[in-house]
């Protein structure tokens, strides 16, 4: 089963951003070829659902971060090579009855743009595909380690016997640039391309490798679905400057996480944070944590900055039901990660509560999944404490310092009845503001 999420969730955690502004993706996109910036956004829009196949990229990502090897091509190459490969006109396919490519640039004879094209792609070509033997074959790689058999998918690829020519050419040899024409676009092109696409796949795993080190990132392991576990120690935001990390276990017996906490003490943040990491598993990628294992899920959906629809009429609390209602269907078929940040809280609080009790009481029935829910409503916990054995209670506490909140951003057990919106309000003037304004108008 593929993983699924949508554009909601990618929006609320800031997968890619909005307007070239900072994202998770761009955590990662230090890529020197734009082939492995477009294969990183591939994995980032469709994460892994197989947890062999998981960290079977997890353990090449950590074999390249423990190893610190660079990526040993040049980005220019690769500009030069995929326009060269795309044109597959066969009018443009060099012959040995006109003169050389070569021939017409060292005797200064004017080349039109498709023939510098074709030689600078040639040339580009070669350089790849011997530097790519050279890097394979000092590669040492023990037995087991999961790079090894993408090693030996490379090396069979280039030990065809048609391109043995590009590798018998000395390392300042005059290319044959007909023979190599045909040999490139025309005769092993779909071979060609598997090998380019190697090539990016180490540009992406070597940026990856790079940036786990710079941010010490841990590397995930990934369990079976049917173990039904999420370990989570010291996770924190990656996004956040010296974010506080907080630590979280979930399974069968506690699989809802029930937070709550004032305004400000960090909710959504800690909400995001865990989500972030659980996204970035399944794509095989290093997190922000000291230690993280997880069973494989199908998929990821958050509700945290739910937008009203506007081209339909709908109110807020309805965009909540409509919201509650996909992610009741999708469950149907599927173990899901959910995240609802504020449960209902487009209407009164009355049937919040009492939406918020009934919805956590049905989600806690479905134990492969796992949820998320945050609430300011303190007796709706009280209600599922005496309904639900496999909550898991926590909330973000809040200090008084006087009359300034402060918050430490540590998860505690239980649940907390902390309100400091008023004292947050009076903190800023804002009802003096409003006197002052009302008492100068009524002067005039």
């Amino acid at each position: 089963m593929l993983f699924t999420t949508d554009q909601q969730t990618l929006d609320d955690l800031n997968i890619f951003g909005k307007h070239g502004s900072d994202s998770v993706y761009q955590i990662f996109n230090h890529t020197i070829t734009r082939g492995g910036a477009a294969l990183l956004e591939e994995m980032f829009r469709y994460p892994l659902s197989d947890h062999q196949a998981i960290n079977h990229r997890s353990g090449i990502i950590g074999h390249f971060a423990s190893k610190q090897i660079p990526f040993p091509f040049a980005a220019a190459d690769f500009d030069a090579a995929e326009p060269y490969l795309d044109n597959t006109d066969e009018r443009t396919r060099l012959s040995a009855q006109e003169n050389s490519v070569s021939q017409k640039i060292s005797s200064m004879i004017a080349a039109d743009a498709a023939t510098v094209a074709i030689h600078n792609g040639i040339t580009a070509l070669v350089a790849v595909l011997k530097g790519m033997k050279e890097f394979i074959a000092l590669m040492d790689l023990p037995a087991g380690q999961p790079y090894a058999a993408d090693k030996d998918a490379i090396a069979k690829l280039l030990s065809e016997d048609g391109l043995a020519p590009v590798f018998e050419l000395p390392a300042k040899g005059k290319i044959n640039y007909t023979a190599f024409d045909t040999l490139f676009r025309f005769r092993y092109r779909d071979l060609i391309r598997k090998i380019l696409r190697y090539c990016y796949e180490l540009d992406v795993y070597m940026a990856v490798a790079k940036v786990a080190l710079q941010r010490s990132f841990v590397f995930p392991k990934a369990l079976p679905q049917n173990q039904h576990r999420l370990s989570l120690r010291d996770v924190s935001h990656p996004q956040v400057k010296n974010a506080i990390a907080n630590t979280i276990e979930a399974d069968p017996d506690s699989n809802v996480i029930f937070l709550t906490g004032a305004n400000m003490a960090g909710k959504s943040t800690f909400m995001k944070s865990v989500t972030i990491a659980l996204y970035l598993a399944h794509m095989g990628f290093p997190v922000a944590a000291s230690a993280m294992e997880f069973s494989v899920l199908d998929g990821i959906y958050t509700t945290i900055n739910l937008p009203d629809d506007l081209g339909m009429g709908a109110s807020h609390f309805y965009a909540e039901v409509l919201r509650a209602k996909k992610v009741a269907n999708e469950l149907i078929s599927k173990k899901l990660f959910i995240v609802f940040d504020e449960l209902f809280r487009g209407t009164n609080v009355k049937d919040a509560c009492e939406a918020t009790i009934a919805f956590t009481a049905a989600f806690a029935k479905k134990r492969s999944s796992i949820f998320v829910i945050s609430t300011h409503i303190i007796e709706a916990g009280e209600v599922l404490k005496e309904k639900c054995s496999n909550i898991n209670f926590v909330f973000l506490p809040t200090k008084m310092n006087g009359t300034a909140p402060v918050y430490s951003y540590k998860l505690e057990k239980g649940l907390t009845a902390d309100r400091h919106g008023m004292i947050i309000i009076n903190n800023e003037g804002i009802l003096e503001i409003l006197q002052a304004g009302l008492s100068k108008r009524n002067k005039l």
